[in-house]
């Protein structure tokens, strides 16, 4: 089996845990290709990293399972990565919360064994992706979590207007909107006051950033439906992040949010739902007396 490893290389402290992922990848007899970023981080950082099966220096690669080591962020950019090749993340948490990055360093063993021997499930995550007119974009266009449109720190509240498949227009006087899938229901649109939604639902979430009216809420939409994003304002640019993929726009540009031609797959394991994923996180039901 071959694992292609991503990592954050901002964690100084927790990248020296990776020792436990190396050894049960090698014990079982398993190979693995890193990332280069990531590998000369460890390097750098005189981590004790084995010798590599290979080097991934750009998107050209193939593996059986990519293993994300880090939080959410992480995951998003192991994603991107990836793009349309069928290879199925497991996401290791060093992160902080991890909503999509389940497995802690200290399960690496149980969950490998769990993948030997097919006892895991994988879930398939819908991605939306950014299409322009008026403009190209530099990033790659999809997300597995949000797109966001959104000012520029220092600019004005703007105006946006969100037409649902070329007909019903919503106008939003906000500091920005995000196109959530359900995935990234649990991140920034969460943060911003929208629903936690299950992955298995086919829908996706627009929730205003700061809105100008109380009135402004979340709506829950037809992920078959397509959202066309036009932008007014003061500074006549706005900021799109495709998780969190940032650059700049000119208000020119018009932004259609679509339901990307491909789905991700996740790993879990099968003792370990999303439901009960949030009720750890978020500590549903515990007392904080005790």
């Amino acid at each position: 089996m071959i694992f292609a490893i991503f990592g954050n290389k901002h964690q100084t402290k927790k990248s020296k845990s990776i020792g436990k992922l190396f050894d049960a990848i090698t014990k079982r007899g398993d190979n693995f290709i890193i990332d280069k970023p990531f590998y000369d981080f460890l390097c750098e950082e005189g981590t004790a990293v084995p010798t590599p099966d290979g080097i991934i220096t750009n998107d050209d690669f193939n593996a059986d399972i990519a293993i994300s080591f880090g939080g959410d962020g992480t995951l998003l950019r192991t994603a991107s990565r990836i793009g349309r090749k069928p290879i199925p993340i497991l996401g290791i948490n060093a992160g902080r919360l991890g909503f999509l990055t389940t497995t802690s360093n200290e399960n690496i063993d149980f969950i490998l064994d769990k993948i030997h021997s097919g006892e895991y499930d994988t879930e398939s995550r819908s991605l939306i992706e950014a299409v322009t007119k008026g403009g190209e974009l530099s990033n790659y266009p999809f997300a597995l979590n949000e797109i966001a449109v959104m000012k520029h720190d220092s600019s004005s509240m703007m105006t946006l207007e969100a037409t649902i498949n070329g007909i019903d227009k919503i106008t939003y006087q906000a500091d920005g909107l995000i196109v959530a899938t359900p995935s990234g229901s649990t991140g920034y649109s969460l943060s911003v006051g929208g629903p936690i939604i299950s992955p298995e639902a086919n829908v996706l979430v627009l929730t205003p950033i700061a809105p100008h009216s109380l009135s402004a809420r979340p709506i829950v939409i037809d992920d078959n439906a397509t959202v066309d994003i036009k932008v007014s304002s003061r500074s006549h640019n706005f900021l799109i992040a495709i998780d969190g993929r940032n650059e700049s726009c000119d208000e020119d540009m018009t932004v259609t949010v679509r339901k990307a031609g491909y789905r991700q797959l996740i790993i879990r394991s099968k003792e370990h739902s999303f439901i009960q994923n949030l009720q750890e996180k978020l500590m549903w039901g515990a007392d904080i007396r005790e």
